[in-house]
């Protein structure tokens, strides 16, 4: 008799493949100790009973109400945690003005550990409360405050992937806000490195330190070429921006005369463990070198409508072969729930394949077969990002961590219209009306990490 940390009891929607669900209808869910989905069984197996006999009515024992359901814990492969400190605030500005009026400033003072402190606890507890099991973070130029990061995702349970910035260009960053100079940026990526690793190694759910050049402008070549070797000596995680507006595009190909993407890789930045976010301006070429190199795309929809000049074709990218998660983009998008992305992907992609000006003709108005379903959408929050950080999440599956979320479709402050639904229809009520206050308990490598 295997000896679970946990048995779970209930309904679950998962992605099967990209426009698949699974639904478990009243299965158990045997976790080990490593906080690893050992075993599903069906309500059909000989084990049901068995295991229910063994398991029901004890602590560890977990059983969902009527009106209850689980999901993956969604991934959020864009966050700017400094950023959060000024969300919802001057979207009605170009990026380049948005940057150096409002986010660089704020950025800044992150200098203070305490000021860092209060917006980074306040926002990872913000996360998980939205059902966010793992993010990748962009943290500032600052050593300290990017390991304070890490080191409160580690103590609230939310698997981090944290990147120090660097920013040493001194034609594009101000003075108040960037790297000392190149060497220094460097110098410090390393340390945070290895102070990230060495976190790691006593974490459950995992602490990963991702090398992170902001974007094209911010850099230097020899910082780029330097962070690319860094993530070659040490095997991490590599994010930036590439392609995500009509300015930034444009600056790429002034600079070096070819796009982000090849720029990128000829510094080493492009291989199986990097996402890039945005990439709404890449070309087929790009796509088919991110497909080449294992690069993957952070699609963040609700930012790109205010930043990015242009809806990405996600399905497009994908279909050849590029993986595609998704990300909120806080403070670039305004919301910190991938729910309220999952609808916008699916919005933009229809406004994409139908287009948006009525005085072209219909034939000629939209990108055909650009619209993305529900399921589709789902799996970029879940399976897709699971797959672009190359971990075993984003799925309820043997062998993948037990990172899930208790929806309570009957809370009397946020009830979801649900009348004798067929679960294919209760899972996409889930996805276009669940609110904050439905999502009872979050669960990271099997530990609860959030119940309200």
């Amino acid at each position: 008799m295997i000896n679970y940390a946990h048995v779970f009891q209930g309904t679950s929607f998962s992605s099967k493949s990209f426009s698949e669900i699974t639904i478990l209808k009243d299965y158990l869910y045997c976790i080990n100790q490593d906080g690893i989905i050992e075993q599903l069984v069906s309500p059909e197996d000989e084990q049901y009973e068995f295991l229910l006999k063994e398991y029901e009515g004890k602590e560890n024992f977990h059983y969902l109400a009527e009106g209850e359901y689980l999901l993956p814990g969604f991934i959020d492969l864009h966050v700017h945690a400094p950023q959060w400190a000024q969300t919802g605030t001057a979207l009605d500005l170009p990026l380049e003005d948005w940057l150096s009026t409002y986010t660089f400033p704020v950025e800044s003072k992150f200098s203070d550990i305490n000021f860092a402190q209060n917006v980074y606890e306040d926002l990872v507890k913000t996360l998980l409360a939205n059902g966010t099991t793992t993010v990748l973070y962009f943290a500032t130029v600052h050593k300290e405050a990017s390991l304070l990061l890490a080191k409160l995702c580690a103590k609230l349970g939310q698997r981090g992937l944290v990147g120090k910035v660097v920013m040493d260009n001194v034609d594009q960053c101000p003075d108040y806000y960037r790297d000392a100079n190149t060497e220094t940026a460097i110098k410090e990526t390393e340390e945070f490195i290895v102070e990230v690793q060495q976190l790691n190694e006593q974490t459950k759910q995992g602490i990963y330190p991702v090398v992170t050049p902001r974007f094209i402008p911010s850099c230097t070549d020899e910082a780029l070429q330097g962070l690319g070797e860094l993530a070659a000596k040490y095997n991490t995680h590599i994010q930036s921006h590439c392609s995500e507006s009509d300015w930034q595009h444009g600056y790429a190909i002034d600079r070096f005369g070819r796009h982000d993407a090849f720029a990128l890789n000829e510094f080493g930045l492009l291989q199986e463990k990097s996402i890039m976010a945005h990439c709404n301006f890449i070309a087929e070429e790009d796509a088919q070198l991110f497909a080449a190199t294992g690069t993957a795309v952070a699609h963040c929809p609700i930012s790109n409508v205010f930043f990015s000049n242009g809806v990405l074709p996600a399905k497009h990218i994908r279909g050849l072969g590029v993986d595609v998660g998704l990300g909120t983009d806080v403070s670039g998008g305004f919301s910190p729930s991938l729910f309220d992305n999952i609808r916008q992907a699916v919005i933009s992609s229809r406004m994409l394949e139908e287009g948006v000006d009525t005085t072209v003709s219909a034939d000629k108005r939209g990108v055909c077969s650009s619209r993305l379903t529900t399921n589709e959408a789902f799996y970029f929050a879940t399976a897709g990002g699971g797959e672009s950080l190359s971990l075993p999440i984003g799925r309820i599956e043997e062998n993948y961590a037990w990172d899930v979320q208790v929806i309570n479709t009957t809370l009397p402050s946020a009830k979801l219209p649900i009348f004798n639904d067929p679960l294919e229809d209760v899972f996409q009520k889930i996805l276009y009306l669940a609110r904050p206050e439905n999502i009872s308990e979050v669960w990271v490598q099997g530990e609860k990490v959030h119940q309200r």
